[in-house]
C-alpha cells in the first residue's frame, strides 16, 4: 500500500470512505508481491492495483461489496480456468472490467495470490490513526537520511474482529507509533518482528501469538466486529519503506555516466566520485544525485561511518588504475555491502588480486569481488556496459542466475530476500565464487586509466562537498 499511501492520506483528509484490497500472500509466479494494493472509494474512484490487470475487476467488486457491508473479505486467486458464464447468481463485474476470456478472474502467470479487503469508513474510530500512519510513510525521506531512517507500515491482515483496522508504523530500532488494539505486549511483539523485517527490507506477512485481549471501550469496534477477549494468532502485513539503495560509482569516466543513468532508472541513489575536479562535474554526470570530488576510499569510509550503507549498496570501481582502485576496493571488500565490482581485463583483475592480497585482504574477502564487472552480454558501448553491470547487481540481489528465461525452469518471480550482510573474511552468501575467479564479463580496458590526483576534498559543480 506504500505506493498509494500519499493518495490514501489525501482521501482521509477529504473524509472519503474507502476500501483497500491488499495482496497479503503470494505462491509461485505473480505479477505483484505482498503489499500491492487497490483502493476504491464510495464513488468508485480507483487507486493502485493488485495483479497487473488479471484480477483487478474482481478486486474492484470486492472493495465495493466490503464498502456496502462493512465486513472484511479475503479472496484467493489462482490460475484455475473460470467459465465465461459466471452463473445467474454471481455478482456482475463492474462496467469496464468485463473479462475478455474465460480465464478471468484468475491469474494467467501460473501463481496464486491471497487478497485481504478491509473497509475504512469515514466514521471509523481508528480513521485518525490510519491517516497519521499514511502521512508518515508517504512523507518523502530526506536525501541524506541514514539507513536507520527506514520505516515499516504494519496492518492487520487476518485476526479477531477487535484487531481489524489496527495500524502502526515501526522504526528500525523497534520504536513504533500507533497500535493494533491488542495491548502493549502485542504491539511490542509485532514491532520487534517488523523491525527485523525492516532490517532486511522485506515486505511480507508475519504471524504472531495473540494474548488475551480485554474488551474494548463501547463504540470503538469496527462495523461487524464482536466484543470480548480473544486468543490464537494474528497475521499482520509488514510493508517496508527504506531509503533508496545506494550506487557508489568511482571513476569519472563515460561508463560512469551511463551507469548513473541506469542506476537512477532503477530507483537507486547514485553517487559519482573521483579525485579530478575537471572531470568530476555535474555537467558530465547529470543523472547522479551526488557528484563528489574526493579520494574514493575516504568517501566510502565516511558514508559507512554515517550509517548510509547497507547490504543493498552497490560499489562499482571503473578506473582500473591500481593507485585508484586498490585503496577503495580494500575498504569496500571489508564493508557489509551487497555488491562490489571492478572494471578491467582479466589480466588487470589478476594483477589487482595480487595487489589486494599484498595490502592484507584475505581469500574470503577477495571472493566477494565481481571482476571483470557485469554479466556477459557482449557489451561494447558505455550504455551496453552499464546495462550488463546493472543486470549483475539485480541478479545478485534477487537471486537470479543471469541466464535466459527461455532455458530456465521454475517460477520467474522467486521473491528472494536481499543478500545477507557479508562479514569480513567470508564471501558474499550465495555467490559461489572462488578467490580470483572472475565473473563472466566483456573484454576490459575500455576506458583510459585514471590518475588519483590531489587527495584534498572539494565541492563538485552542483554536487555535495567531498568528505
Amino acid at each position: 500500500m506504500l505506493d498509494i499511501a500519499a493518495d490514501l492520506a489525501r482521501w482521509c483528509a477529504e473524509g472519503r470512505s474507502f476500501a483497500v484490497a491488499t495482496v497479503v500472500a503470494v505462491d509461485g509466479s505473480a505479477p505483484r508481491g505482498p503489499g500491492a494494493a487497490l483502493a476504491v472509494d464510495a464513488d468508485g474512484a480507483v487507486l493502485g492495483g493488485v495483479s497487473g490487470g488479471c484480477v483487478e475487476g474482481e478486486a474492484y467488486r470486492l472493495c465495493r461489496e466490503v464498502l456496502e457491508t462493512g465486513r472484511p473479505a479475503r479472496e484467493r486467486f489462482s490460475p484455475r480456468p473460470v467459465p465465461a458464464d459466471r452463473g445467474d447468481d454471481a455478482a456482475p463485474l463492474p462496467p469496464g472490467f468485463e473479462p475478455l476470456d474465460s480465464l478471468a478472474p484468475a491469474l494467467t502467470c501460473g501463481g496464486t495470490i491471497e487478497v485481504a479487503v478491509l473497509p475504512h469508513p469515514a466514521d471509523d474510530p481508528r480513521r485518525g490513526a490510519l491517516a497519521t500512519a499514511l502521512a508518515e510513510v508517504s512523507t518523502e525521506a530526506d536525501p541524506d537520511t541514514t539507513v536507520a531512517g527506514a520505516l515499516a507500515l504494519v496492518r492487520v491482515a487476518e485476526g479477531p474482529g477487535p484487531l481489524r483496522g489496527g495500524v502502526m508504523t515501526v522504526r528500525r530500532d523497534g520504536g513504533y507509533t500507533g497500535g493494533l488494539g491488542g495491548g502493549a505486549a502485542l504491539d511490542r511483539r509485532v514491532a520487534a518482528e517488523a523491525a527485523a523485517r525492516l532490517d532486511l527490507g522485506r515486505t511480507g506477512p508475519v504471524t504472531v501469538p495473540l494474548p488475551p485481549i480485554p474488551p474494548p471501550p463501547a463504540g470503538a469496534l469496527p462495523a461487524g466486529a464482536s466484543e470480548g477477549p480473544c486468543a490464537g494468532t494474528v497475521t499482520v502485513l509488514v510493508e517496508c519503506r527504506t531509503p533508496p539503495p545506494r550506487l557508489l560509482v568511482f571513476g569519472a569516466v563515460d561508463f560512469a555516466a551511463a551507469l548513473a543513468r541506469v542506476g537512477r532508472f532503477l530507483g537507486m541513489r547514485v553517487t559519482v566520485c573521483d579525485t579530478r575536479p575537471a572531470l568530476t562535474t555535474r555537467a558530465r554526470f547529470p543523472d547522479a544525485h551526488e557528484v563528489v570530488v574526493d579520494r574514493p576510499e575516504r568517501l566510502l569510509a565516511a558514508e559507512a561511518a554515517a550509517g548510509r550503507l547497507d547490504r543493498r549498496t552497490a560499489v562499482c570501481v571503473l578506473g582500473h588504475d591500481p593507485a585508484f582502485d586498490v585503496p577503495v576496493l580494500r575498504e569496500a571488500l571489508r564493508l557489509p555491502v551487497g555488491y562490489v565490482g571492478a572494471m578491467g581485463s582479466r589480466r588487470t583483475h589478476r594483477d589487482r588480486l595480487r595487489r589486494l592480497t599484498e595490502v592484507g585482504l584475505r581469500p574470503g574477502e577477495l571472493a566477494r569481488l565481481r571482476s571483470p564487472i557485469g554479466l556477459d552480454l557482449g557489451a561494447r558501448t558505455p550504455e551496453e556496459t552499464a546495462l550488463s553491470i546493472a543486470a549483475e547487481i539485480v541478479a545478485l540481489r534477487r537471486g537470479g542466475t543471469g541466464g535466459p528465461l527461455t532455458d530456465a525452469v521454475g517460477p520467474i518471480h522467486r521473491g528472494a530476500p536481499p543478500p545477507a550482510a557479508p562479514t569480513a573474511g567470508s564471501g558474499a552468501p550465495g555467490s559461489g565464487r572462488a578467490t580470483g575467479r572472475p565473473a563472466p564479463g566483456r573484454p576490459g580496458d575500455r576506458s583510459r586509466p585514471l590518475s588519483p590526483g590531489t587527495p584534498g576534498p572539494a565541492r563538485a559543480a552542483g554536487g555535495r562537498p567531498g568528505r
